[in-house]
């Protein structure tokens, strides 16, 4: 089996869980090195289990590295970790890094507090910047590194009870853009924009913004529940929410993709990753 980022060190954030989960199984599926980042006490036993099963079935380092990044020394320990771990021969150096770490707090105009605001803020936009930050001297030099943000359908929708979270993912798209110019020499620079994905999210929504997922799902061509291929669970939840929402390999696999040599003439683009919900024109 072909291992095209073999020795290659990927950074993921929010990695505990869900797509970050998912994305570090992925790439370490492709050979690399990952460094599993989480935040809370609580996430410790979930991300020993993804770094135990990710060097048991792929033979490559995971490492674990509680901090949080929204802190102001929180991207700099970030980095001192992952260099204290893959630091060979005095050499070190990052070649990918997914800003995948994100918080929805969904709530309607008229009832959005500044804490949802600044909590939203800070880990959506604000810890992606100085975690690019903090790995710029030791990005590679000569463009084969990979930044992928994961970012979201919600900014180009118009998306209910979404100004926080559509308003922070939007920033950070801008933002993809810009570090696309001044990190040419680098890396390239990309987001993704999921929408709908299989994680916990729809447990912690309330019923009226579920209610509005539907139009969400039923706007993806892809979403359509394909019987005898996904599970009778999944095409029966996907009658009340107008279609499925994604597998995270689906998602995984278009940041994977990103990720790959072949992706070098790719950069500060918003590439599609939500089944056609909204098809980005470049």
């Amino acid at each position: 089996m072909s291992r095209p980022l073999e020795g290659k060190l990927a950074i993921v954030t929010g990695a505990s869980r869900g797509l970050g989960a998912a994305l570090v199984q992925h790439l370490a599926g492709k050979g690399a090195d990952v460094v599993i980042n989480y935040t809370s006490d609580k996430s410790t036993a979930a991300a020993k289990t993804v770094a135990e099963e990710i060097e048991s079935k792929h033979g490559v380092k995971a490492v674990l590295a509680q901090c949080d990044i929204t802190n102001q020394d929180g991207p700099g320990k970030l980095i001192e970790i992952a260099k204290s771990q893959f630091t060979k021969d005095g050499n070190f150096q990052i070649d990918i890094v997914i800003n995948n770490a994100g918080v929805v707090n969904p709530a309607p105009m008229g009832s959005v507090t500044y804490e949802e605001f600044e909590n939203t803020f800070k880990l959506n936009t604000r810890a992606p910047l100085f975690v690019v930050q903090a790995a710029m001297p030791y990005l590679p030099k000569d463009r084969s590194g990979r930044i992928v943000n994961v970012s979201s359908i919600t900014t180009s929708m118009g998306f209910w009870w979404q100004s926080c979270y559509a308003g922070t993912k939007g920033a950070l798209e801008a933002m993809t853009r810009v570090w696309a110019r001044e990190l040419a020499e680098q890396a390239t620079v990309n987001s993704i924009n999921p929408g709908a994905m299989m994680t916990g999210m729809y447990t912690g929504l309330p019923q009226e913004m579920l209610e509005k997922v539907w139009s969400l799902n039923y706007m993806a061509p892809l979403a359509k529940p394909r019987e005898g291929i996904d599970s009778p669970e999944i095409v029966e939840a996907a009658k009340g929410l107008g279609g499925r929402p994604a597998y995270l390999e689906e998602v995984s696999g278009i940041v994977g993709l990103l990720c790959m040599p072949e992706s070098g003439w790719i950069t500060g683009q918003v590439i599609g990753a939500n089944g056609g919900g909204v098809m980005t024109k470049g």
